[in-house]
């Protein structure tokens, strides 16, 4: 679990380490113009609506309507109760992909239950009024992890869709280690389902709730994105030291927690990938951390030599991680300091990056080039 920086901020500027050696990235200027639009309780995550208004999710229960026109600010209610503490709160927002024909958003949280608290992801038909907000209606439950456990950390819960309207859904061990390659267990997963929470064809296991899983082992993977070539990019927290970015294949396992490219908080020491090759080694590691907290592949225009780059939001780094990737490998190549904990980067309809800040009082930000 990680709630502040692992370690200090000048070693993180210092030194990082990869799975395959590379000098670190400088410090680079910032190449953004920023515009801030307007500020938030805790916010996590956000989405585009086709009308280029923003929704955003606050931590402890809150979603919010941006016109980034106007800067003007509503509500959406019939949001459920949410878990609030630690890292459990309201998390991810997503669009259903034909979102223009059935107007359904699709949201994760931490929900209480029997033994503490779990992530859940539900979907609603999303009904705006004419004063600035709207409403969720008819919201529906579609998929829980498979236990509640009394630690606060390493839900995830982001939500992705790919081309073909199929969901898939990180899933954090929440804390709790060995779930994370148990097939009885859906914690420490990444998840493959349609978009009604139903198992799709083609999954690589079988049983339940095995049969929902596309890979495991992986601790905090609070970023995933679809390269160009559809490829699935994960990025993930790791323990003291050790933040991941993994290429999702198939019926892979990550290792976690057999193996790691960092140690535990008490300071025992964790095998690494080299010493057990049936693991499916990270593409890129970080020690000293990174904690990243989001991913996207840059697909636009506007920052032309960032196409094909992985974009990941940073709260250790205070910024921004720019990861060249080439075919299947990877390695950091810049990193862009925006002075705060960066909570969630997102590729705008023109191809401007948008950013939240972390914590209270955390800021929408528009970044467009110099």
């Amino acid at each position: 679990m990680r709630y502040g920086l692992s370690t200090t901020f000048a070693l993180a500027l210092v030194a990082s380490a990869f799975a395959t050696p590379s000098q670190p990235s400088p410090r680079q200027t910032n190449p953004f113009t920023t515009t801030p639009i307007t500020d938030f309780d805790e916010p996590w995550s956000l989405a585009f609506l086709p009308d280029n208004r923003i929704l955003v999710t606050e931590k402890r229960g809150q979603l919010r309507l941006v016109d980034p026109t106007t800067k003007a600010k509503g509500t959406i209610t019939g949001v459920p109760s949410v878990a609030y503490g630690g890292q459990g709160g309201f998390g991810d927002v997503a669009l259903h992909p034909n979102f223009a024909e059935n107007n359904l958003v699709y949201i994760s949280y931490a929900e209480s239950g029997t033994g503490g608290a779990g992530a859940a992801v539900a979907r609603a038909k999303l009904v705006l009024n004419t004063s600035g907000g709207g409403a969720l209606q008819g919201l529906e439950v579609i998929w829980r992890q498979s236990q509640k456990v009394s630690a606060t950390g390493h839900y995830s819960h982001r939500i992705l869709f790919d081309g073909n309207s199929t969901m898939w859904i990180s899933s954090g061990e929440r804390q709790a280690f060995d779930p994370a390659q148990a097939m009885t267990s859906n914690l420490g997963k990444i998840l493959r389902l349609n978009d009604d929470g139903t198992v799709p064809a083609g999954n690589p296991f079988t049983g339940t709730p095995g049969s929902q899983v596309w890979a495991l082992g992986v601790r905090n993977p609070l970023g995933i994105a679809f390269d160009e070539q559809g490829r699935l990019w994960e990025v993930e927290m790791g323990p003291m030291g050790g933040d991941e970015i993994n290429l999702i294949e198939k019926g892979a396992n990550y290792g976690w927690p057999i193996v790691s490219q960092g140690d535990h908080y008490d300071g025992k020491a964790i095998p690494r990938h080299s010493t057990r090759p049936e693991f499916a080694a990270p593409k890129a590691w970080w020690t000293p951390v990174i904690s990243p907290s989001s991913l996207i592949i840059y697909k636009g225009s506007l920052f032309s030599s960032w196409k094909g780059n992985a974009i990941i939001s940073s709260l250790g780094a205070l910024g921004l991680v720019r990861v060249e990737i080439s075919g299947t490998t990877a390695r950091e190549v810049q990193r862009i300091s925006l002075g705060k904990r960066t909570r969630c980067v997102r590729e705008g309809p023109d191809g401007a990056l948008w950013v939240l800040e972390d914590g209270a009082g955390g800021r929408l930000l528009k970044l467009t080039p110099r």
